[in-house]
């Protein structure tokens, strides 16, 4: 069956950085666009960023363009979140997803988004 599993998350500090890992299984993982999102305490899920099946045209929120990347390993099944400077506004659950084959373009709506991990949990302390 499908499994997505995050990785990577923890306690750290205004301005550090964190990467955190998705690994996938139970599907064609190279034929999917592959997100990631976060919900912080009493809020709804807000979109981080994505990446289509290729790993070109990575796209991100607003919030986190220019100190977030996002990547993907077909060959390892794995996605990727790197995060840099990171603030205490950053602080949620993170949960990576894998957006519906049916929809033709790429996503930033977790309605969109079928499947999703049980997330990983970053606080961030100042």
């Amino acid at each position: 069956q499908v499994r997505l599993v995050e990785s990577g998350g923890g306690l750290v500090h205004t301005g550090d950085s964190l990467r955190l890992s998705c690994a996938a299984s139970g599907y064609t993982f190279s034929l999917y666009t592959m997100g990631w999102f976060r919900q912080a305490p009493g809020k709804e899920h807000e979109f981080v960023a994505r990446i289509d099946y290729s790993g070109r045209n990575p796209y991100y929120g607003s919030s986190v363009k220019g100190r977030f990347t996002i990547s993907r390993d077909n060959a390892r099944n794995m996605i990727y979140l790197q995060m840099t400077n990171l603030k205490p506004e950053d602080t949620a659950v993170y949960f990576c997803a894998r957006q519906r084959r049916d929809l033709v373009r790429p996503s930033t709506y977790p309605s969109d988004f079928g499947r999703w991990g049980q997330g990983t949990q970053v606080t961030v302390s100042s």
